[in-house]
């Protein structure tokens, strides 16, 4: 109790100074939470797990909307009111058997390409409690198109996989426009209480899981194909997230995993599109990170054309960047200033700023329930080196953190967020509400790119979007899930342009190997760009050889017939 009331004037201390200084700040993030209608608190089953967010517009209506896990609580489900404040829709909405389950991560896409998002939970157990691990099956709910949705777990195959899931993550790894999942689980058997798991319940443990890489049949069910790509791995798992690390059109995975240093470290797998296959290239990559991965943020940071990732854990953070094909990876935290100590959970890479580079948000939270106040950090980009503003930016919240997403609340052109926070189970000395943050630091001019799939996912989910303007080409991933933590961003890509007043050009290349190309495009807009049906690249190559052989022919009897 001494050290919670020694926390607490510190931290009292601490805020009172920071009111002080934000009085006399002009430009920072804004707490709107209450303003805005938000009232969640993730309610943990035991301790330390969960919760996690998704970002989806679940009614075409050009809002993006939010749902949010609670564990052992009834689910939040807001629909964005198109004016700064959202309205729980949970009740009535179809959704409500959620409450039968302690619920974990969530994830949108269009399983089935009617036009609307549909959505996937994961769970550790029944509310109940009567279950043991494995505990429970996750849920897949179809968007009617009506405000409503619809349990369809046993329809599509996935009623038998009861598992302790962490992490899900959408991807299309085979290129056919419906999307993938990869799901994070983290035990095989556990009868101990979660709440007290440590170095020595996990050094003793034979109970790592296997994951499910959960194939789309044509929008009609699901097939674990685990085995079948080449995984096969077992761990403490976190999830995944689907990238193209490799540049080579086709979507990657990268795996979290707890405990990395004890049992099992992450996994980086090479997709072998168009054969059905992952490569297992943890080690020659130097992605074997043997680290507490809880989340992950996916981003290109200093602007070299190829992705980096920043991976969060416990104390030591790191920032991979990607060095080409070939190369390994290099961890960069230290030398850019990134490896301040803290226990991490979600991370996020946008340009919160609009100054044309990727900034970097941590959401942070001691286990619980140890519950050691601990902020938030805001690492802003200064020429690829960081700084950390959290407290002078007016968002290191003291929340007991896990899952957070980067959207645009307002429609105004920049990247907000909001951060899920845990109920304490023992006494904490603040409140640890799930915070919403309005971004009021950006001035530059900004372009967004909403990407319409065709032949690749509806929402141009793994794709990549490109931006030049004078000369600078900045790049972004759709994102799919599995970022962050337990937690899926906007799928609508986000770029500042600073003072640029003009877009030289907007590249995407689809999932699959489409390229399209958009010119002179003009800032301050949401662009929605329809992917446009082209030749797969089999079939160009057909006709390439076909018109070869016709030219070869019309040149053979044009000889022949001179001679």
């Amino acid at each position: 109790m001494k050290n919670n009331i020694v926390s607490f004037i510190k931290i009292l201390g601490l805020q009172l100074f920071f009111c002080g200084w934000v009085a006399n700040a002009q430009q920072t993030f804004i707490d709107v939470t209450e303003d805005a209608g938000i009232k969640h608190q993730y309610e943990v089953y035991e301790g330390t797990f969960g919760g996690g967010v998704t970002v989806f517009d679940y009614n075409n209506d050009g809002f993006e909307d939010l749902y949010i896990t609670s564990g052992i609580k009834s689910d939040r489900f807001y629909y964005n009111n198109g004016n700064g404040t959202f309205k729980d829709v949970f009740e009535g909405s179809g959704l409500e058997i959620t409450n039968d389950y302690v619920t974990q991560g969530v994830v949108s896409a269009d399983i089935n390409k009617d036009g609307y998002r549909d959505l996937f939970i994961t769970t550790i157990t029944t509310t109940d409690g009567k279950s043991i691990i494995p505990r429970a099956k996750n849920l897949l709910f179809l968007n009617n198109g009506d405000a409503t949705f619809k349990d369809v777990t046993r329809e599509y195959g996935l009623e038998d996989l009861n598992s302790f899931s962490t992490g899900p993550s959408f991807g299309d790894i085979d290129a056919d426009g419906y999307p993938d999942l990869f799901v994070g689980n983290y035990f095989q058997e556990f009868t101990g209480k979660l709440g007290i798991i440590k170095d020595a319940t996990i050094v003793s443990a034979n109970q790592t899981a296997r994951s499910y890489l959960l194939k789309n049949e044509g929008g009609k069910s699901f097939e674990n194909i685990y085995d079948k790509y080449g995984l096969g791995h077992k761990g403490f798992g976190f999830g995944g997230v689907f990238t193209d690390y490799d540049n080579d059109q086709d979507q990657d995975l990268l795996v979290n995993q707890d405990f990395g240093y004890k049992a099992v470290p992450n996994f980086l797998y090479q997709n072998e599109y168009p054969d059905d296959q992952f490569d297992d290239v943890s080690e020659e990559t130097e992605m074997d990170l043997k680290i507490n991965a809880m989340g992950a943020a996916v981003g290109d940071y200093n602007g070299d054309g190829w992705m980096d990732y920043y991976i969060t854990n416990i104390k030591f953070n790191m920032l991979m960047e990607n060095q080409g094909n070939g190369n390994p990876f290099v961890d960069k935290a230290k030398e850019l200033g990134t490896y301040n100590l803290a226990i991490s959970w979600g991370a996020n890479f946008a340009d919160f700023d609009h100054d044309e580079d990727l900034d970097l948000f941590v959401s942070n939270g001691d286990l619980n329930p140890n519950c050691t106040p601990m902020g938030n950090f805001f690492f802003e980009n200064n020429e690829n080196t960081y700084t950390e503003k959290g407290r002078e930016l007016a968002i290191n919240d003291y929340g007991i953190g896990r899952g957070s997403v980067i959207f645009d609340m307002d429609n105004d052109g920049d990247m907000d967020l909001l951060v899920v926070n845990q109920q304490p189970i023992l006494n904490y000395p603040i409140a640890s509400t799930t915070r919403l943050f309005r971004n009021d630091i950006a001035t530059g001019n900004w372009l967004k790119v909403a990407l319409k799939g065709v032949t690749s996912e509806a929402n141009g989910i793994g794709s990549r979007v490109t931006l030049v303007a004078n000369g600078k080409r900045t790049i972004r991933e759709i994102d799919g899930g599995g970022s962050s933590h337990l937690s899926q961003n906007s799928v609508i890509a986000h770029f500042g342009l600073g003072a640029n007043k003009k877009i030289d050009s907007v590249i995407v290349n689809w999932t699959g190997g489409n390229t399209q190309i958009l010119t002179n495009v003009d800032v301050n807009q949401q662009l929605d760009i329809i992917e446009i049906n082209q030749p797969k690249k089999e079939t160009s190559d057909l006709l390439y050889l076909l018109g070869a052989l016709l030219l070869f022919t019309a040149l053979y009897f044009l000889i022949k017939r001179k001679k």
